[in-house]
């Protein structure tokens, strides 16, 4: 049977969602727990690769194994094995052919900014200084929902089919010293919100304007772009899925 399973985690301690030969990830911690508790070899799909130091409020994937007696023990028993950082919140049953990456509907990111010094934020969000002109950073956001090929703001040398994303939302927010930017779309390309995120802040502390902005996206050149923002900001925070995947 087929299974999606929901999870959280804190990226800090990890080189992203994806196995990697010499790096510990998300994905290899997962697979190693289930293939215990349930006595079997098990892979697991996800929706995406967050990448090295990326947090996920909520992820899925999917796994086939035999009938499960029990969702909720199963649930319980991953909670105690695995570390402290990684949370299962759910796993549904589903059709023999729904996919936790090809039939995500949407997926939705934050990116946190503290405008304070918080040592109980540090490691979660990025600390600046200086507050960036939010209305300009959203002026510029609202560029991107105008826009399909986004290579100027993909890692280089990534193998990709197409640099085509439909962004749906992208907008920045004021909220207890934080600057939070959201953006939802079909799909993201590799560093894609992070590069897109210090970007933004360029045109924030009118480092770059609107213009250039637009520049920017008509080139698909990475080098044109700002860097890209720090790992530790960034949340992988909803993925949609259709209904009809379920059982």
């Amino acid at each position: 049977m087929r299974y999606f399973i929901e999870l959280a985690y804190n990226g800090k301690n990890y080189h992203g969602w994806q196995i990697q030969p010499d790096a510990i990830s998300i994905q290899e911690v997962l697979e190693n727990a289930l293939s215990i508790l349930l006595q079997d070899k098990i892979q697991v799909f996800g929706a995406g690769r967050t990448d090295a130091g990326v947090h996920a409020k909520q992820l899925f994937a999917h796994f086939d194994a035999e009938a499960i007696d029990s969702v909720s023990i199963l649930i319980f028993k991953l909670n105690s094995f695995l570390p402290k950082d990684i949370s299962i919140q759910n796993i549904i049953s589903v059709k023999e052919d729904a996919h936790a990456r090809f039939d995500a509907l949407e997926r939705e990111y934050e990116y946190v900014i503290s405008l304070q010094k918080n040592p109980f934020s540090y490691d979660f969000t990025h600390c600046i200084h200086h507050q960036p002109n939010i209305e300009l950073m959203n002026a510029a956001a609202n560029l991107l929902l105008i826009y399909k090929d986004f290579q100027c703001f993909s890692r280089s040398n990534t193998d990709v089919k197409t640099y085509n994303c439909d962004v749906k939302e992208a907008y920045w927010k004021f909220e207890n010293s934080q600057l939070i930017f959201t953006i939802k779309a079909d799909r993201f390309l590799r560093n894609m919100v992070r590069a897109i995120v210090g970007t933004l802040l360029d045109v924030g502390f009118e480092k770059t304007s609107i213009l250039k902005f637009h520049e920017i996206l008509k080139s698909k050149d990475r080098s044109k772009a700002g860097s890209s923002a720090p790992a530790k900001g960034l949340y992988l925070t909803k993925v949609l899925y259709p209904e009809r995947i379920r059982n």
